[in-house]
């Protein structure tokens, strides 16, 4: 009973307010420190985001989005490629009556990287957990734009069945993008 109680004021909300589907597409540069096997890497990348999403720009929202990371680095074998995930995550904006809507964001996603670590797979999964942070800034009643600071803790897939350590990373994102809102 407590659950619904607690539930009710988040869906009135949603039921209520002025609700769109927003389609959105930005750029993402990320930092990653990985941990695998005793030693810790550091590096950079770049990565584009489609996503689409159903809310408010000054409430609630929920949004599923596409990320594609085109590594350059080794990260577990010399020809590790891009990554491409999935997230799942609900979004709490705040109409302050400025330029600027503030939001916190958090959810999980899934995904894979492309790695000759894997023989079998050519490839290893992963799982996030996701929190974010930001503006929308809006320009006119269908576009806003998008500043965000994200953070995401990955889990991969093991490299190796036998092995005790499975690698983690921590990504730091700074995100630009833009939305349209139907």
């Amino acid at each position: 009973m407590k659950k619904l109680l607690l539930l009710l004021p988040l869906l009135s909300t949603l039921l209520l307010a002025k609700a769109q589907i927003y389609v959105g597409t930005g750029y993402s540069y990320n930092s990653e420190t990985l941990s695998y096997a005793g030693d810790e890497k550091s590096f950079q990348n770049n990565g584009v985001r489609l996503k689409i999403g159903y809310g408010d720009i000054k409430a609630y929202a929920i949004e599923l989005s596409l990320d594609y990371i085109d590594n350059q680095e080794a990260i577990f074998a010399a020809n590790d490629a891009e990554k491409i995930g999935f997230n799942l995550e609900l979004l709490k904006a705040f109409d302050l009556n400025t330029f600027a809507n503030p939001f916190f964001k958090a959810g999980f996603g899934a995904g894979y990287l492309k790695t000759d670590a894997d023989v079998v797979n050519q490839s290893l999964s992963y799982g996030t957990w996701n929190l974010g942070m930001g503006l929308f800034i809006p320009y006119n009643e269908h576009v806003d734009f998008e500043i965000a600071y994200e953070y995401k803790y990955l889990s991969y897939q093991k490299t190796d069945p036998v092995l005790d350590e499975t690698p983690s990373s921590h990504l730091n994102i700074a995100y630009f993008g833009i939305n349209y809102r139907f």
